[in-house]
């Protein structure tokens, strides 16, 4: 079980955090953290995600705020970076990735000649968290290494703080609460491409509320694999403009959940065979319906509380695969080879549904 240091140091610490952006708070966690321990390992979280309001900021963007704030330690050894990915159903997959990072980073520093007999047992590790969290539930988690309880002194803002006053036509960057290196990175992005997007986005969601409600919203989604590849969208809209979704849309007040997967996936992707548009009947006969999956973490979108329904639509393998064109509110539709899709490609949550669905 865990237990808390007590008067001597852990070799290796554990901090996760989004960091975005990193700002004070975070700052006297890992200094803190740096004085209890020979090294600590920064774990950068939303590492596989695409820009958006809520992760404006890249996993290299975050690392460089990071490397650049704690120069000295970086180039001493002791602050190590690496990045962390989500897999937003599945804590038993989070909680994987995590210990493998650390057993490879700590095998790999620790034990520069290979020797690995123990593996990680003949280091003391620690998970360093403060009360601002849920570090309880982490360390719930993790009971095999200590734990590391800190303090964020006068702590009364947050990375969400910063967010709200940075994304503005005029934005603002609080000098107060950023060290110099992360300020700067901050005014430099300001003025870019990426920005002015990220400010569209920002004012598009934050006018969501008041025109559609605040949900629940129902909608449903199709996971279409054939012959090794899946049938994905461009968004041709806010939010989300120029990323790839899975086919789908809101469900009709008239409407079932099923026929809605059938229908958006018609209008999005005009989906044919030889003989034309594949008619709603044929579709369904593609379902496997063993494999349907409601998806309903509450934060999956920022327009609001959302739940999808997804299908899985499994067509005959092919060398020749089925016709697709965009409609509707897609840019454009095509076949997308499984193995060459990123994380940071997709809309909201769809990587993760495709994760799950798609076995990947």
């Amino acid at each position: 079980m865990a237990s808390k240091l007590q008067g001597q140091k852990a070799d290796y610490g554990v901090f996760i955090g989004r960091f975005q952006p990193l700002h004070a708070g975070h700052e006297h966690i890992i200094r803190d953290s740096l004085d209890r321990v020979g090294k600590l390992i920064v774990l950068v979280g939303s590492a596989n995600v695409a820009r958006d309001p809520r992760n404006p900021f890249t996993y290299a963007e975050r690392e460089h705020m990071l490397r650049a704030s704690f120069a000295y330690e970086a180039a001493q050894g002791r602050l190590i970076v690496e990045p962390l990915d989500d897999h937003l159903y599945s804590d038993t997959a989070w909680v994987t990735e995590v210990q493998r990072k650390v057993n490879a980073i700590v095998l790999r520093d620790g034990n520069p000649e290979g020797f690995t007999a123990n593996g990680t047992r003949d280091f003391r590790i620690a998970l360093a968290g403060y009360g601002k969290d849920n570090s309880s539930y982490y360390l719930k988690l993790f009971p095999e290494w200590d734990s590391i309880q800190l303090e964020a002194e006068n702590l009364t803002f947050s990375a969400t703080d910063v967010r709200d006053r940075f994304f503005r036509r005029i934005p603002d960057v609080p000098h107060a609460i950023l060290s110099k290196p992360v300020a700067d990175q901050l005014e430099a992005f300001a003025k870019g491409e990426d920005f002015r997007r990220l400010l569209a986005e920002r004012e598009y969601l934050d006018a969501y509320p008041a025109e559609w409600g605040e949900g629940p919203f129902v909608t449903a989604d199709a996971v279409v694999i054939q012959a090794g590849h899946i049938l994905l969208v461009e968004r041709g809209r806010l939010p989300g403009k120029g990323l790839l979704a899975l086919p789908g849309g809101f469900v009709g007040k008239d409407e079932r959940i099923r026929d809605a997967a059938i229908r958006e996936l018609r209008e999005e992707t005009g989906i044919s065979d030889g003989k034309g548009q594949i008619p709603p009947a044929m579709l369904a006969s593609f379902i496997e319906d063993s494999a349907t999956r409601v998806f309903d973490a509450p934060n999956r979108s920022l327009r609001g509380r959302i739940i999808t329904h997804a299908f899985l639509f499994r067509l005959p393998e092919r060398r020749k695969l089925a016709g697709v064109k965009g409609g509707d509110d897609a840019a454009h539709a095509r076949w997308y080879r499984l193995g060459e899709l990123r994380p940071e490609m997709l809309f909201e949550d769809h990587w993760s549904i495709i994760e799950q669905m798609a076995d990947i």
